[in-house]
């Protein structure tokens, strides 16, 4: 009988769940609205009742799912599963590996979501057969997950892979929602895009492609940035060599300090594509240290959505089978 493995990749507005063969092959994937009421207290009963639905449905049952592997928003206690803090959750010290394995009735391992989008990346994407990555992942936020010989870097509290707060701009930064000044979140995230690219329209030719479209009905997005900036319009192209520059210089100290053979950019911003890479790497070829620059490459994520669901498979067969 084949075995199964469940992926889960938590979110804020949405949960994704797949099921995925051992050899990382997807059988099935959905995703169910994810119940913020009463901090979060509902999560793992939905979650269970949704893959007994699913197993229904499959026809499949759950003594052919090995166990449970989930990417959770937060820094992770890797001990015993429990949840430091999640804010968008509500959830503080949160026991969620012994509340999900009592609800599902299956095994659980717990992770950061950054962590399992390098895991998944690792083991089917753009860092496959490479043993030291680190992902980056540009959204809504700036996370990040660091991968050596193999195994999840943690560091003492957790914390370790927080790339986007590292600082980035020393002088006239903007708060971050972490509290500190000038993080590369503040810079490189999706919403932080944003802000940059309003700010060169307040001081910029208004006759720019990019302010065109937003008088014609368009809304401004990090989206239709990287769109202008693809058609020549010289003020997008400008916020996007900014951006590019403050990403390439973060990642040039992540190169100096880890040396990984690859750094792999995902989410959605990722998308931009070359667009958005090409500053990336001028600015990691001017600031890395030559044996880095010789020796780590920097690459778009491939697996795109399902990067959280396939790492956090690989982590629990590998959990159970180390």
């Amino acid at each position: 009988m084949e075995k199964m493995l469940l992926g889960v990749d938590l979110g804020g507005t949405t949960t994704k769940l797949a099921l995925i063969t051992t050899y990382g092959e997807m059988i099935s994937k959905w995703e169910i609205p994810t119940d913020k009421s009463e901090n979060g207290k509902f999560i793992t009963l939905n979650i269970a009742k949704a893959v007994d639905a699913k197993l229904e449905e499959l026809n499949e049952p759950k003594s052919k799912v090995l166990g449970i592997g989930m990417g959770a928003p937060g820094p992770v206690n890797f001990s015993n599963g429990s949840i430091y803090e999640a804010v968008n959750l509500g959830w503080k010290d949160y026991p969620l590996k012994d509340l999900l394995e009592v609800e599902i009735s299956l095994p659980a391992v717990i992770e950061n979501d950054a962590n399992m989008a390098a895991l998944g990346e690792m083991w089917k994407g753009a860092g496959e057969g490479a043993k030291d990555i680190v992902c980056v992942t540009l959204g809504t936020g700036v996370g990040g997950g660091i991968i050596h010989n193999g195994q999840i870097v943690h560091g003492t509290s957790g914390a370790a892979g927080e790339i986007g707060h590292m600082t980035v701009v020393t002088d006239g930064g903007v708060s971050c929602n972490c509290g500190k000044v000038g993080c590369l979140e503040t810079v490189a995230s999706a919403t932080g895009i944003v802000r940059l690219a309003s700010e060169a329209l307040a001081t910029g030719d208004n006759s720019s492609l990019l302010q065109q479209r937003i008088e014609a009905g368009d809304p401004l997005s990090s989206k239709l940035l990287f769109q202008c900036a693809k058609s020549g319009d010289p003020l997008s192209k400008t916020v996007v060599n900014r951006v590019g520059n403050y990403l390439g210089l973060a990642l040039s100290h992540i190169g100096n300090v880890m040396n990984p053979e690859k750094i792999v950019i995902g989410g959605g911003v990722s998308h931009a594509g070359e667009i958005l890479l090409e500053p990336v790497r001028q600015a990691f070829e001017t600031y890395a240290f030559k044996r880095v620059r010789k020796s780590t490459k920097i690459h778009l994520a491939t697996l795109g959505n399902d990067a959280g669901v396939i790492g956090a498979a690989w982590l629990i067969k590998n959990r159970l089978n180390p």
